[in-house]
């Protein structure tokens, strides 16, 4: 996304407990705030937040949006998704605000091109480069005791191993 569309910089923002999610499905949130970090250490484009992280839990997108703009006025914030978050769109709390209020940009995924508010106005289907790689893959290729060293940085893996997050790797 930082390369393939006119956004300046992307954050990623690590969230304590997605609300659509079950609670428990992830490690803890400062181990992956750890390692998003490690991922993204020499990249000028990325940066990584903590901002939900010092909000009320469960985490609403829009009230991280809401607070980033407050917080940070000089900056333009948006959105960005997979085509499989948008059809699950109309879930979120106060939707309708974030398509009112912020531009989307939507990765496209195999099987998820029909999302409902794909042509909405404040919607952009991104022309990025599709790949089959996602932290689901990685976690199931980590279980079985797969080689993930060509899709994660040897920084990440090291930091997974030495906590023994998944499992011994090797």
């Amino acid at each position: 996304m930082a390369n393939y569309t006119d956004l300046d910089k992307v954050w990623l923002v690590v969230s304590p407990q997605n609300p659509l999610k079950k609670y428990g499905d992830l490690i803890n949130t400062y181990d992956r705030l750890e390692m998003a970090k490690l991922a993204t250490d020499n990249s000028k484009n990325l940066a990584v937040s903590d901002v939900e992280l010092k909000l009320p839990q469960p985490s609403y997108t829009i009230d991280t949006l809401v607070h980033l703009n407050e917080k940070y006025p000089e900056h333009d914030f948006a959105l960005i998704m997979g085509s499989d978050n948008l059809v699950s769109l109309p879930k979120w709390k106060n939707f309708k605000l974030i398509l009112r209020d912020y531009r989307i940009y939507v990765y496209p995924r195999p099987g998820y091109e029909n999302a409902e508010y794909a042509s909405h106005k404040s919607v952009t289907i991104t022309m990025t480069p599709q790949m089959e790689l996602s932290a689901t893959f990685i976690r199931k290729s980590l279980a079985e005791k797969k080689d993930v060293r060509y899709f994660v940085p040897d920084s990440v893996l090291e930091f997974i191993e030495s906590k023994n997050l998944y499992g011994k790797i090797k």
